[in-house]
Formats: C-alpha cells, structure tokens, sequence
C-alpha cells in the first residue's frame, strides 16, 4: 500500500472514530427523558447511563493508549471502534434500563480503547513536523459532530423514538472496523514491554472516583462525595509513587516527567472546565430566562459549532507562523473574553451579543483544543503515543465534569430570590435571579481561562521548539517516503 493512500485511510478513520464518540455523547442529552418514560425508569437509572459511560472512559484511557503502544493502535482501534458499534446496537434493542446502563458502560469501555487510538494512528503514520493539519481536521470533525448531536438527536427521537438515537453510528462505525480489519500495513517490531497492571490499576480507581465524584456534585452537593474523593486522592498519589519506582511504568519518562506535555495537558483541562461550565449555566440562561426550547437553544449556540469548526484548520497555520506558545495564549484569551461578553447579556440583549460571546467561545475553544493536542501527540515518541493520546483524552473527559461541578457550586452559592434573600438560591429562583448568578459564574470561569493562558506561556515558542534536533526513535518513514531534508525542509533547534 502507498504512503499517500495509507494516510488518507488512516485520518478517514481517526477522524470517523472520534466523531462517532462525540456524536454519541450528545445526542444522548435529548433521548434521555423519552427513553426514561418508555422504560419506566427512575431519574437515577437514566443518570446512570451518562455516568456509567463517563466513568467506565476516563478511567481506562491511558491504560487503553498503553495497549496501542504495546500492541499495536490499528489493532486496538479496531477492537474499539467494533465494539462500540456492537454494544450501540445492543443499545438499541436493550428490553430494560438495566440493560442500558450495562451496556452503556461496555460502550464506555471500547469507548476508551478507541479514542487514544486514533490520535496513535496519526502519529505513527504523519510525521512530526506534518501532524498539525490532521490533528485540526479530528478536531473539527469532532466540533460538527458534537454540535450536530442535539439537532440530530432530537429530530430522530421525535420521530422514529430514543433507539433510533443508537444506531446512528452503527453502520459507519462497522464501516471503518471491517476496513481496519481488511487493511493490513506493516508496522515495525515493538519491544515486548511489561504492561503495567498494578499502575493501570491504581490510575484507573483515581479517575473513576473522580469522575464519579464530579458528577454526583449537581445533584448531592458537595458534601456527599469527600470519602469517594479522598479515595480517588488517595489512589492518586500511590500511582504516582508507583510510576517513579517501577522498572515498567504505565506512563513512560518521558510523557510523565514532561514539563511540555504537562503544561499542554493542564492548558486542556483549564479550557474544557472553563468553556463546559460556562455552557452549562448558559443552557439554563437560555432556556429558564429567555424562555427558549431544547432545540432554540441549540440553534443559537450554533456559532460556537461553527467556530470551532472554522478555527481548527487555521490554528495549524497560526502555530506555523506564530508558534505554539502564542497561538494558545491567544486562544485563551479569546475563550475568556467570550465567557466575559456572556456574563454581561440579560433579557434585554440582542441574538447579535449573545451569538458573539458564542462564537468568541468557538474560536478560542476549537484552536486551544488543535494547538495544545498537537504538542501532546508532537512532543511523544511514537512509543508512548498512545499513552500521549489517552492523558489527552482523559484532560477532555475530566475537564467537562471539572466545569460543570464548578459552575453548579457557584450558582447555588449565589442568592437567586425576588429581593436576593438567602431562602431562594441556585437555578430555581427567578430569572433575574439567574441572570445574577450566571453572571457571577462566568466571571470566575473566565478567570479559569485566565489561569489557563498563564499556563500556556510554557508551550514551546515554534513548532519544531518541543521536538528534539535528532529523529526519536520510533519517527520512522513509510515505505517510500521521502525525508524532510529531500523537500528542503529543516527542523528549527531549541535555544
């Protein structure tokens, strides 16, 4: 097989695979009360089937890079990407709740084998100085996707019933697989490393408490969770004693160890707490305030969609030019500078304000995402892309619910009532209640992003500033393709 049609097969699935998962973690949202009345399920149960899913994910996505690295990332994106289509039909057909929650969390699972996956694909076949532009398209694929999944969503549901919702992404995820699995590349001997199971361990208990944590926090507050907590802290700081010592760790030297790859992982963090705290407030501001329905209120959000979708290919221009250290301290600011337009609207602001600070939102979110996930997956060898590519994922996955229980805590710290007396707080006083309190709140939240452009000061200056000056080992070419030096093209050194 050619290089050149090797590449387009494989950012044809890195690209369907991710958007597949972002498709599904949307459009779920809108079926959730239908399919709660058809099987006569508990509010609880339903919740459990975003929270199954969520927890199962982030708990085992480093651990499922590591697979890739070890075995392979074609091979273990193929067992995800048809695993998450087997257990999407099985969805569909599922007799009761309890089925679906189960199912949701095997979803979850082959979820998290699949997502590292794809960005391991793209860093094994690109080379480091050409990963920009694939990673941008990902990442825009993943924008329409997730912003399609409401509108979709809810036209399927309306018309054809919350199981029409699952099988969506059934075909063309079986598409991809069976091309995974008919398409066979060479790929160079790997080293038969140890997997570390006792770190994979650790980590995973960490991050399924924490997010298990995060997302009870709505609901009971933030008292109930501390043991869960103190258990995913506690958890925390053995793995990472546990990675220090071991001769086989989980997460190599040099991703661990990484100042680059830290300061781009906390960059993601501080910028999808940021952004999906403030659509969380905004949702309600849009829908208790204005008055608006699901899917007004997903229409007028498309900006953001759209944005995000637009600014992602033209990031990897700006990095080019700029580098990745302006490029995301921008971005950043952008991603503020929306949430402090937003913090400003009321009943009397025109759709030209509000879609603005949505927009501003999609261009500073879509470029941070594409600039700091190509210095992650740039700045691993391809030997530890995978797990490179499964902390990235897991900054995304934390994140959103970092946001969310943030936002939820300082909206119902902030008095809500007619006069702002101390009886009516949180999201059920009045509308000028509300617009009070998510005032407040995207204030803080774009104080987050604030802290997120500091953060992003330690990125590399250039593009080629976080790349050493000789190859790694494991950058190696395709078959018949040309080197760097043969196009004229030379690697910028570190000062």
């Amino acid at each position: 097989m050619s290089a050149v049609r090797h590449r387009r097969l494989t950012l044809t699935g890195s690209i369907t695979g991710a958007a597949i998962v972002a498709l599904d973690g949307t459009v779920l949202t809108v079926a959730q009360p239908t399919m709660q009345k058809d099987l006569h399920a508990s509010f609880v149960e339903v919740q459990w089937t975003s929270t199954g899913y969520l927890v199962a994910v982030a708990s085992l996505l480093v651990f499922a890079g590591r697979l890739g690295d070890r075995y392979g990332h074609q091979q273990v994106f193929t067992v995800g990407i048809l695993g998450f289509a087997a257990a999407s039909a099985g969805i569909g057909l599922a007799p009761g709740v309890g089925w679906v929650i189960g199912l949701r969390v095997a979803q979850g699972i082959f979820g998290a084998l699949l997502q590292p996956a794809t960005l391991g694909m793209l860093r094994a076949t690109y080379p480091p100085d050409r990963l920009g532009m694939p990673i941008a398209l990902r990442a825009g694929a993943i924008g329409l996707a997730a912003a399609a999944g409401p509108i979709v969503g809810g036209a399927l549901t309306t018309h054809l019933g919350w199981r029409a919702v699952f099988f969506l992404g059934v075909a063309p995820a079986l598409a991809i697989g069976v091309s995974a699995l008919a398409i066979r590349v060479p790929t160079p001997p790997r080293a038969a490393v140890r997997l570390d199971l006792t770190g994979a361990c650790l980590l995973a208990v960490a991050l399924a408490c924490l997010v298990h944590t995060l997302v009870g926090i709505p609901e009971a507050g933030w008292t109930a969770p501390v043991a869960l907590g103190c258990v995913s802290a506690a958890a925390g700081g053995t793995f990472l004693w546990h990675e220090r010592r071991t001769t086989c760790p989980l997460v190599p030297p040099d991703v661990l160890g990484s100042a680059t790859v830290g300061s781009a992982l906390a960059v993601l963090l501080c910028a999808s707490a940021s952004l999906f705290g403030a659509l969380f407030v905004g949702t309600y501001f849009l829908q208790g305030a204005l008055g608006m329905d699901p899917l007004e209120s997903g229409l007028t959000g498309l900006p953001l969609a759209a944005a995000m979708v637009l600014s992602s290919p033209a990031s990897t221009v700006l990095m080019r030019r700029q580098g990745a250290r302006r490029t995301a301290v921008g971005a950043m600011v952008l991603l503020a500078l929306g949430m402090l337009v937003l913090s400003r609207v009321d009943q009397a602001s025109t759709p030209l304000t509000i879609s603005g600070g949505f927009l501003l939102l999609g261009v500073g979110f879509g470029t941070v995402m594409v600039t700091a996930t190509a210095v992650i997956v740039r700045h691993a060898s391809v030997e530890s892309a995978g797990v490179a590519g499964g902390l990235q994922q897991t900054a995304m996955n934390i994140g959103p619910a970092l946001g969310v229980a943030a936002a939820t805590m300082l909206v119902t710290l902030t008095p809500t009532g007619p006069a702002g007396g101390p009886h009516d707080r949180g999201l059920l006083g009045t509308a000028a209640g509300l617009i009070s309190a998510m005032g407040s709140t995207l204030v803080v939240l774009a104080a987050v992003a604030g802290g997120g452009a500091l953060l992003a000061l330690k990125l590399p200056g250039r593009i080629g500033d976080a790349e050493p000056a000789v190859p790694r080992q494991g950058d190696r070419r395709l078959p018949g393709e040309p080197d760097a030096a043969s196009h004229g093209i030379t690697t910028p050194r570190s000062p």
